[in-house]
């Protein structure tokens, strides 16, 4: 229901915010399920994904921004990006994941850290803490428009189609994650999740599964940073490095299901939908709440206190949903 909802946003929901939205959703299922790779199938706990997920998001500003609105620039910008992220990851796995899991944590913690600083600091390139503005090709643009309104009754615009690119996308990296985790190689990350010594001792090399593991979330995790830039026409850390956005990926995790990829896209539709839609509503309910003459409950219903709503929610489907949504629907075998 989800993935069809989404790939008709444009004629149901055609709004501005509705299709911001769509998009974020669909960006986040694909980081959220890289993400799942790591937590879910390794037991790897990573701090570092939005510096890959950042890394991404800056590759496509910078190079669009100093090589102007072309596809070349595009195309420089993933060249540069993804091979850097895999680079990183690469690094990263081969030091830290010999040692114990809370050290890996540790570390990606610090290099994340360590990565934010570099981004703010380095304002010749990165723009500091203003980020980088840019424009995209013509093809791409709000204003282009590829199918008027007077053949199919809907406009379909240069926006349209960047939301198609970044829904096909999303899509595809998904569906790739859903064959390697079921692939022998994705069977090896869950006996290492399971028992890493008994992994070891039927002779599977963790350290290399474990590496390429972490390689492949990142990769997937810049790709995903590549279509938010797209999407947004813009990079800067609140957007792509903040350490909100780490906590807001474990958060997806947990509510979808660890371990279950699927997870991801109903995680990334209910925290999502949430956090864009629950002051509304509870805005509305205040007011119905008062015109009824309820006492308490229009304070309670206050759209300003949507975050307290938020976290008790959160705290109910962590309670009543230990293993997720879809644990849950699964029977609690996860």
């Amino acid at each position: 229901v989800i993935v069809t909802l989404l790939a008709l946003a444009p004629f149901l929901f055609p709004g501005a915010k509705a299709m911001n939205v769509a998009t974020k959703i669909c960006i986040f299922a694909a980081l959220v399920a890289s993400y799942d790779l790591l937590l879910g199938y390794t037991g790897s706990v990573s701090f570092a994904h939005t510096m890959f997920y950042g890394i991404g998001s800056y590759a496509i500003a910078i190079a669009l921004y100093a090589m102007g609105p072309t596809w070349s620039g595009v195309a420089a910008g993933i060249a540069v990006g993804l091979p850097l992220a895999a680079l990183l990851a690469l690094g990263i796995g081969l030091f830290s994941l010999r040692v114990q899991a809370i050290f890996f944590a540790m570390i990606t913690l610090a290099v994340a850290s360590a990565f934010q600083v570099l981004a703010s600091q380095l304002s010749w390139l990165t723009g500091g803490d203003d980020g980088r503005s840019f424009q995209l090709p013509e093809l791409l643009r709000p204003g282009t428009v590829l199918i008027p309104k007077e053949t199919f009754g809907f406009e379909f615009n240069g926006r349209t189609l960047t939301y198609y690119i970044v829904f096909v996308a999303a899509a595809a990296m998904i569906l790739a994650l859903l064959r390697i985790v079921n692939s022998p190689f994705g069977r090896v990350l869950q006996a290492v999740r399971e028992n890493r010594f008994r992994a070891e001792a039927l002779g599977y090399r963790t350290v290399f599964h474990l590496t390429w593991a972490n390689v492949i979330a990142a990769l997937v995790a810049a790709a995903a940073g590549v279509l938010n830039s797209l999407w947004l026409r813009y990079a800067g850390p609140d957007t792509s490095l903040s350490f909100a956005i780490m906590i807001d990926i474990l958060l997806m995790v947990v509510i979808g299901g660890m371990g279950t990829m699927y997870g991801a896209i109903i995680g990334a539709a209910i925290f999502i939908l949430a956090q864009n839609y629950l002051q509304a509503l509870m805005g509305a309910a205040s007011k119905a709440t008062a015109g009824a003459g309820i006492p308490i409950l229009p304070d309670l219903l206050h759209p300003d206190r949507w975050l307290l709503w938020l976290g008790l929610l959160f705290i109910a489907s962590v309670y009543f949903f230990p293993t997720g949504v879809v644990g849950k629907l699964r029977g609690g075998k996860h």
